[in-house]
């Protein structure tokens, strides 16, 4: 272990405990089971050790937070058996932005009063870069503050609607995905941590992203305080940073404090916030990249997706895009006029005519028309489909990022044309803002998928059917199979063929109008088999 991943853990061998001091990497806890890998932190408030090590049964890596303490002070048991209690809990609890307890191990249950431990929580280890090693670079970029902040507040919000406290009111419990989300990494709520607490982190969490300093008592030493205004009062960001938004700076602060009325005390509130906040800042960003301003002095644009670099030469290409279209428009309307003026030049050239043979004067006194023509192809039979396979589960599929409104995509799947799933209201049309977004279907056994039935889509929006091979694919790497514009009640997209295969993908290429904004709403869906 490395002295800054040392510093960060918090000095978890000056804490002045001889079992603390004997955690270190090649050690196994848990009655032999998992071997210490590296530490990533010290939630000194409950005596939890963050660490990754392997199970050495399953052979994985998983994350432990490990309750230190001395087995004869019963206050201390008693504290750690609360945690672990809610640690058990919280195993039943699903969410993309909280990292699944696998285990959760006490005295007598898993671990012996000689390690010098109280209990163990067990979870699947996050990939990804630690918080405290993104915020000592710099500052985030408002808006992938705001979108990073987004999945914890989601995670918050059904927690709390289940009566769960996630406890992730410090920094070296979180990491950040590949995906740009933040997730509670090392699960483990301290025993007196309440509903109120989890909305406070989520504005302290924000609070950090933005200014680099920790707004809540207890942060680790590797991070600086919050500064403190002479009436006790935390310093808003926008005061430390003067590019962060006027509404998202407030939002920091007005999550975090308690006094006042115009607190703010559930995720709710600060998700609907965070969605304004980013689609406005999103939207301002576009326009210095079309306009050639750079948000930043090398050139780069911070966005909630990939960096954009060279805005001229965006610019450039943008013309001459433009320049193209155009042209290629008048050399069609020119090719177009050349064309009539050679028909209309042959019917009055002299030269041996063609005689067309009329109709037989009974089928034109029968009023009977001619037989079509053989050469026109008859229109291919509509395919034979079985009855609708239901999907063994659904999830919103977003390359670029965290999806829109993950915890909905159940109600596309559910029978139900009155419950829906949405995205996200857009102020720019796909792919001006990404590529796009959709809903990844896997089925428990491969279907030979013929037809898809979408009921209560939004119209205008432009769907494509993809094939994929797995639950987490490269867009690239998926095939489009079908494609189809939504329309008002029910819409039938038939496939070009029937593809066999386990997961699908509806990706939404276009959105709905939305009162002048964009946005996609899907009822239900049907997946249809070839008959």
């Amino acid at each position: 272990m490395d002295t800054r991943r040392s510093e960060q853990a918090g000095g978890a061998n000056h804490v002045g405990k001889a079992q603390v001091g004997s955690l270190a990497p090649g050690r196994v806890v848990g009655d032999g089971r998992y071997r210490l890998l590296a530490q990533f932190g010290v939630d000194e408030r409950g005596d939890a050790h963050l660490w990754r090590a392997r199970d050495g049964q399953l052979k994985r890596d998983v994350a432990l937070t490990l309750l230190v303490g001395d087995p004869a002070d019963p206050e201390a048991a008693r504290l750690a058996r609360r945690t672990l209690e809610r640690a058990t809990h919280a195993s039943k609890f699903g969410h993309g932005g909280v990292a699944r307890v696998l285990d959760v191990l006490a005295l007598g249950s898993g671990i012996t009063s000689s390690e010098g431990l109280l209990g163990v929580v067990v979870a699947e280890w996050t990939k990804g870069s630690d918080l405290v090693d993104l915020v000592a670079q710099r500052p985030v970029a408002p808006a992938a503050a705001a979108r990073m902040v987004q999945a914890l507040a989601e995670a918050v919000e059904q927690a709390h609607q289940n009566g769960l406290v996630l406890g992730l009111d410090h920094p070296q419990r979180l990491r950040l995905t590949p995906s740009g989300a933040l997730k509670l990494a090392f699960p483990g709520p301290l025993p007196e941590a309440t509903l109120r607490d989890d909305v406070k982190a989520l504005g302290a969490v924000l609070y950090l992203l933005l200014t680099g300093r920790w707004a809540l008592p207890g942060g680790p030493p590797a991070i600086p305080a919050a500064p403190m205004t002479p009436q006790n009062r935390i310093v808003p960001p926008r005061q430390l940073v003067p590019t962060v938004p006027a509404e998202l700076s407030s939002l920091a602060v007005r999550t975090i404090e308690d006094g006042g009325n115009g607190g703010i005390r559930t995720s709710a509130a600060i998700l609907r916030v965070l969605d304004q906040v980013a689609e406005e800042e999103e939207r301002t960003q576009l326009i210095k990249a079309v306009g050639g301003e750079a948000a930043e002095p090398d050139g780069t644009i911070w966005t909630t997706k990939k960096p954009v670099k060279d805005v001229a030469r965006r610019r450039k290409l943008a013309l001459g895009v433009t320049v193209l279209v155009v042209a290629t428009v008048i050399i069609l309307a020119w090719g177009g006029l050349m064309l009539i003026n050679v028909f209309q030049g042959d019917s009055k050239a002299s030269g041996p005519s063609i005689n067309v043979a009329a109709p037989p004067a009974s089928s034109q006194q029968n009023g009977t028309q001619p037989p079509p023509s053989s050469s026109a192809p008859a229109p291919p039979p509509s395919p034979s489909v079985g009855a609708a396979v239901p999907p063994l589960s659904v999830a919103v599929y977003n390359p670029e990022g965290k999806g829109d409104n993950t915890g909905r995509a159940k109600f596309a799947i559910d029978g139900k044309a009155e419950t829906e799933w949405r995205t996200e209201k857009y102020k720019q049309q796909f792919p001006t803002i990404k590529p796009g977004v959709g809903l990844l279907v896997a089925f428990e056994n491969p279907i030979n998928l013929s037809q898809v039935k979408v009921i209560g889509g939004t119209p205008g929006t432009k769907v494509e059917i993809r094939s994929a091979t797995g639950k987490d694919p490269d867009l690239a790497d998926t095939k489009v199979v079908g494609n189809g514009d939504l329309k008002d009640g029910e819409t039938t997209i038939a496939l070009a063929q029937p593809t066999q295969g386990e997961y699908f993908i509806v990706w939404i290429t276009q959105l709905g109008d939305a009162d002048g904004q964009f946005m996609t709403t899907i009822g239900d869906l049907s997946f249809l088999p070839a008959g």
